[in-house]
């Protein structure tokens, strides 16, 4: 049974708990690799602005700022932060993986 939505970057992923010496439980991914960024269709670009905020780009192409994530996996990043620190940065937009894509559409 998954902790995560199926929204979630982590969704499928096996899971392991780990119980800390005062009883409470914590849940976590075993392991997770970054996707080949070859496996998404492209949607478009976003050139990084002075400013701008993962979040605030994911709301604006996505329609979820909580899906910051997909461009993160899109663009191989680890720490999705570094992807806004240099202005002049191209970003792939791009559909989840696994999703075909229709040409000319």
């Amino acid at each position: 049974m998954s902790n995560f939505s199926a929204l979630s970057r982590y969704a499928g992923i096996a899971q392991t708990q780990f119980t800390l010496p005062d009883g409470r439980v914590v849940a976590y991914v075993q392991r997770r690799f970054l996707p080949d960024p070859a496996r998404f269709v492209l949607l478009q670009t976003h050139e990084v602005r002075q400013g701008d905020r993962l979040d605030n780009i994911t709301a604006f192409y996505l329609g979820d700022p909580e899906q910051f994530w997909r461009v993160a996996d899109a663009n191989r990043a680890m720490q999705p932060e570094t992807l806004v620190e240099e202005p002049g940065t191209l970003l792939r937009i791009t559909l989840p993986e696994g999703i075909p894509g229709a040409f000319g559409a």
